[in-house]
């Protein structure tokens, strides 16, 4: 069982930067599909981006697209999501996600198989 801890969250005003960190308890992050996803309240879970297990392909939606940028580094277990030029729209809790089934980037919940508790960004206005 993959545990995933998200980290870096917070308040910051529109226009700002955060990054978030999903740390993974084995040394096997490196097997997995890797995603971020957020979910504000009263809607349903919603996509932000996906990263292969080499890093070397990456997909985002079209929401987030230029703004922000999701990356890993296997070697420290750990998964990372760059906001830029944040919205109040982008406000959500943001979870980290593990994929160890598919060869191709998925951008369905259902697809993943492990989760993170999720990190609170808020951006104001």
């Amino acid at each position: 069982q993959e545990q995933l801890v998200e980290s870096g969250g917070g308040l910051v005003q529109a226009g700002g930067s955060l990054r978030l960190s999903c740390a993974a308890s084995s040394r096997t992050m490196a097997n997995y599909n890797m995603g971020w996803f957020r979910q504000a309240p009263g809607k349903e879970r919603e996509f932000v981006a996906a990263i292969s297990r080499s890093g070397g392909n990456t997909y985002y939606a079209d929401s987030v697209k230029g703004r922000f940028t999701i990356s890993r580094d296997n070697a420290k277990n750990t998964l990372y999501l760059q906001m830029n030029s944040l919205k109040p729209e982008d406000t959500a809790v943001y979870f980290c996600a593990a994929d160890p089934s598919h060869y191709y980037l998925e951008i369905i919940p259902n697809d993943y198989d492990y989760w993170g508790q999720g990190t609170q960004v808020t951006v104001s206005s």
